[in-house]
């Protein structure tokens, strides 16, 4: 039996990771999805992937007003409304030190994950209401609620700026019957990984990983799909009583 029979979904970061395994797991639980990302031909092929009868591309850039305004109407046009958002969309930024820490680059993470997020919300908190309720999940990290690792000042604080602005929806959006929680990942097998990897250890990718994965209790890398089934029960009617929650899918990271 499918778990969101009849949904209208909108997922940021659509295009790859966890918000490319999210929109092909709430399709094939009956969802419609609204898949927001800046690749075009990754939107394209994911759109064909899940069925242009169940998906509609929106090439967006999350920290512009407009794009946000313009991905919820999309919603609405094409499927006629919103019941889910998933605010995914985010990028990791520099790998050095608060002192040598590119400025441009600081504001560019905060542009993403911070202001992106908090758009998201402004404009399908609304949306959400109109249809009686709905279900918010953001897309944390364990990174929110720890400091683990050097070098990731920005990302960090994004982080935990994302835990922030969940909680203060939650008691904004209760009123209104809809719950709003964050996921926070450990490393998982995406685009992102590769890319910290690689800057952790220069040259060595390898070596960054294998440290990872032996401070992890589970001793391995999760998979998007696994993040993906954490959305899905918040998402669904299952997770009714579920409000405020920050829900770590991290192999058990956070408990070290």
């Amino acid at each position: 039996m499918a778990r969101l029979p009849g949904r209208i979904a909108l997922i940021t970061g659509a295009g790859s990771g966890i918000g490319l395994a999210t929109a092909e797991l709430f399709a094939r639980e009956g969802a419609k999805v609204v898949l927001v990302g800046r690749n075009e031909a990754a939107l394209a092929d994911a759109t064909t992937r899940i069925g242009k009868e169940l998906a509609v591309p929106v090439v967006a850039d999350v920290s512009r007003p407009e794009d946000n305004a313009r991905m919820v109407q999309t919603a609405i046009d094409r499927f006629g409304g919103l019941d889910i958002f998933i605010a995914n969309a985010g990028i990791e930024g520099a790998t050095t030190s608060i002192e040598t820490y590119p400025i441009e680059t600081f504001d560019e993470v905060m542009a993403i994950n911070v202001r992106g997020v908090f758009l998201g919300l402004k404009y399908a908190i609304p949306a959400l209401r109109q249809r009686g309720g709905g279900s918010i999940v953001i897309t944390s990290s364990i990174g929110g609620i720890r400091g683990r690792g050097q070098g990731n000042s920005a990302y960090i604080a994004s982080k935990h700026a994302e835990i922030g602005l969940m909680r203060t929806a939650t008691m904004e959006c209760a009123p209104h019957n809809i719950r709003v929680n964050a996921v926070l990942p450990g490393p998982t097998e995406t685009r992102m990984m590769r890319s910290l990897e690689e800057s952790r250890s220069p040259g060595d990718p390898a070596k960054a990983r294998a440290a990872l994965v032996n401070a992890a209790p589970l001793r391995r890398y999760g998979a998007p799909e696994e993040i993906a089934n954490v959305m899905l029960f918040l998402a669904s009617d299952e997770a009714s009583l579920c409000t405020g929650g920050v829900y770590s899918a991290d192999g058990g990271f956070s408990a070290t």
